[in-house]
């Protein structure tokens, strides 16, 4: 896949996940790209790890997009753990 496809792929799990998470996010559209495009990343990894299997084999795969999805979910929590409840004046 390429650059633009992974861009597209983050951008679209990022928000499929921020919309599964309840809550008020930190952050906006870059925030959320590359938090999807991480998470697709780590997703295909742990895809492999976990279960052996190849998750991430091309856009219009479903276990691509899980995958990212799934990335994308942990490492937006992760991202609020780590973000917290701070306050900006």
């Amino acid at each position: 896949m390429g650059i633009i496809a992974w861009i597209f792929i983050g951008l679209l799990a990022g928000i499929i996940a921020k919309a599964l998470v309840p809550g008020k996010d930190p952050g906006g559209i870059i925030i959320t790209m590359l938090i999807g495009i991480a998470g697709g990343l780590l997703g295909g990894w742990l895809g492999k790890v976990i279960f052996g299997v190849d998750s991430i084999d091309g856009f219009f795969d479903v276990s691509t997009w899980i995958a990212a999805v799934v990335g994308s979910i942990i490492l937006l929590v992760l991202y609020r753990v780590i973000t917290g409840n701070r306050r900006h004046a």
